[in-house]
């Protein structure tokens, strides 16, 4: 195990990770000079246009007659768990920083992530060729984090190869090999020597030899052939491939400890091997000692510190365009959920939008991305509700719940206490945009908690605010507000009281469902205003007078008309007593009013309208 170093990338955002991978390869002569080509890593075809890292992508390389095990992690917020998992498998972290934005919000989350695992930091600035690159400041902000000597950090640029082999050789140097990682150092009792335990940092859904599990091996050793063990779903199968990333499955004897690989299980779904969770040969061993407290396993193995399950934190409805789509839509989401073990959906019926999904995503670009995905490999035109977030609601008979949309929130009357979620939120920026950040961030209700300041010109706001008011717009109002420097992450801290409450829109006197939100009690009037106000101006003109109201707990908050379109029914008098024309018009508004009586003036909303007042 001496000779083996196992490390990760982490960065914000389009900070380069996969170009520097890409010349990592290059160097190492893993991937043949005919089959290399650019973001080799990145699988999907939205990974190579946006540039991003969706997925993680882990590869075993030789470097100096060392093995480098290297695992290229997600940059965004919404897969921070993934990356915390991906850091707990590694002993040592690139930080990559672009030298020409700087250190921004994700480059601190994962930074944070990485110095809880007691990882070795090598400070790394990237793109350094660029004409607008800012080398010594943003040296010099790198070392103020990270309180080093502006000389420790690397100068490279991943797209010329300049500096990485000096980043390969501070890995050689500077990652200690995996024997000094103590997965059991807060740990009461040993765990068994030689007993297998392997740290599951990812899985992936093969159509022909189902689930394949990407391992950290911390004890013991696989082989090919041997049943397996899942500790915290208790899956059970047998290990019908094991081998390394060369970046391509590269079949071998076995795993040993220290060594990073993966395992095809065979298994059907992901959910029964998800990320976080410990495998071990399914073998009869004995009891271990001080079996107490719930820290040890039955069969005597001990489960890997720091397994949770991954909770939904954004819940919006996903539906078709046409509605004889439903099935393929059933279908579509089911096969992206055997890839994803953290997407969640569950039926659910629109007066508007017809049969669909209420599903849970880990945030914002999780939901953009299973949005595209749907539309691009299934070939489905959806239509996305308003994203909400989760709230505890404990209602008067002591009885509790969790509400994922307006129409599941109970009766005022019946409700207790409402509970949302609140989120610790870093905004980095230039100094010179602080005014406009701090008064956007009070006007979506955020609790100001300090200023860092990183060299001269960056500063790190800290907040804490409700999720619910950063799900919609604040982003692209924050980017605007900064000229686009700002960059922001966020993570879930608590739940906390909410003085929230149901706004119901009805059109004729009849509820709309899916106009129905959860808005804060002191913006219910401006947001029902609002929407009535949209409804009037795009919803067509019916035969008759449409009322447009907005409702909280019966009560009407505000409300608009719908003028009739009326059809000139005296255009074929000529001349004549005037009590002609108000006889006809007499008897056009008792038809009218007949019909809104039998029940005939129901508003049949078009999807374009709905769409446009959800888009407001």
């Amino acid at each position: 195990m001496n000779n083996i170093r196992n490390f990760c990338i982490i960065a914000h955002v389009d900070h380069g990770k996969s170009t520097l991978a890409d010349r990592m390869l290059e160097i190492t002569n893993t991937v043949d000079k005919r089959k290399m080509k650019a973001q080799i890593l990145d699988k999907m075809d939205l990974e190579r246009e946006r540039g991003i890292t969706i997925k993680l992508a882990p590869v075993n390389m030789e470097y100096q007659g060392y093995k480098l095990n290297l695992i290229d992690t997600p940059g965004h917020v919404d897969f921070s768990y993934e990356v915390s998992r991906s850091l707990a498998a590694v002993e040592g972290a690139v930080l990559l920083v672009d030298a020409t934005q700087g250190v921004q919000a994700q480059t601190l989350a994962n930074l944070y992530l990485a110095l809880e695992q007691n990882l070795e930091i090598i400070p790394v600035v990237n793109k350094i060729d660029l004409p607008a690159a800012d080398v010594e400041g943003t040296k010099e902000s790198l070392a103020k984090l990270l309180g080093c000597n502006p000389e420790e950090i690397i100068e490279a640029s991943g797209k010329t190869g300049q500096g990485v082999t000096d980043i390969l050789e501070a890995v050689i140097k500077r990652v200690p090999s995996p024997n000094s990682h103590d997965f059991d150092k807060n740990s009461p009792t040993p765990p068994n020597p030689g007993v297998l335990r392997a740290l599951i940092f990812d899985s992936v859904f093969d159509e022909y030899r189902g689930v394949v599990a990407y391992v950290r091996v911390a004890d013991g050793e696989i082989k090919k052939g041997e049943k397996i063990k899942m500790l915290a779903t208790k899956a059970e199968s047998e290990a019908l491939e094991v081998g390394f990333f060369k970046p391509d499955y590269l079949p071998a004897p076995a795993l040993a400890t220290g060594q990073i690989g993966y395992i095809v299980t065979g298994l059907k779904t992901v959910e029964e091997c998800k990320v976080g969770d410990t495998v071990t040969a399914l073998a009869p061993y004995p009891l271990s000692r001080g079996a107490g407290e719930g820290k040890e396993r039955s069969d005597g193995v001990r489960a890997l510190p720091g397994y949770k399950e991954v909770k939904p934190m954004v819940f919006a409805g996903i539906f078709c365009k046409e509605g004889n789509e439903y099935e393929e839509l059933r279908d579509s989401i089911g096969k992206l959920k055997l890839t994803d073990a953290s997407l969640q959906y569950e039926p659910e019926h629109s007066q508007a939008l017809g049969f669909g999904f209420r599903c849970g995503f880990l945030g914002l670009l999780h939901l953009e991305i299973i949005q595209e995905r749907l539309r691009r490999e299934f070939n489905l035109e959806l239509v996305v509700t308003t994203p909400s977030v989760a709230y505890q609601v404990t209602k008067s008979n002591g009885e509790e719940l969790v509400v994922r949309s307006a129409l599941e929130l109970p009766d005022p009357a019946q409700i207790k206490e409402i509970l949302e979620p609140w989120v610790s939120l870093d905004v980095v920026a230039p100094k010179d945009y602080l005014g406009a950040i701090m008064k956007l961030v009070q006007e979506k209700r955020g609790l100001y908690k300090n200023t860092e300041y990183l060299g001269e010109r960056q500063t790190i706001l800290h907040y804490e605010m409700p999720m619910s008011t950063i799900l919609t717009d604040f982003y692209d109002k924050i980017k605007s507000a900064t000229s686009g420097y700002a960059s922001l992450s966020y993570d879930f801290l608590d739940y906390r009281p909410a003085e929230v409450v149901r706004l119901d829109i009805m059109v004729a006197e009849e509820l709309i469902e899916p106009l129905s939100v959860i808005v804060y009690k002191d913006e219910a009037f401006r947001r029902g205003r609002a929407i009535v106000e949209s409804l009037k101006e795009t919803l067509p003109p019916q035969m008759f007078m449409v009322k447009l109201q907005a409702a909280v707990g019966g009560k009407i908050i505000a409300a608009e008309r719908l003028a009739a379109l009326r059809k000139d029914v005296t255009a074929k008098l000529y001349g004549g007593d005037v009590t002609r024309k108000r006889k006809l018009l007499e008897k056009q508004k008792k038809g009218k009013k007949k019909m809104a009586a039998m029940g005939k003036g129901k508003v049949d909303i078009p999807p374009a309208v709905f769409l446009a007042v959800l888009k407001k």
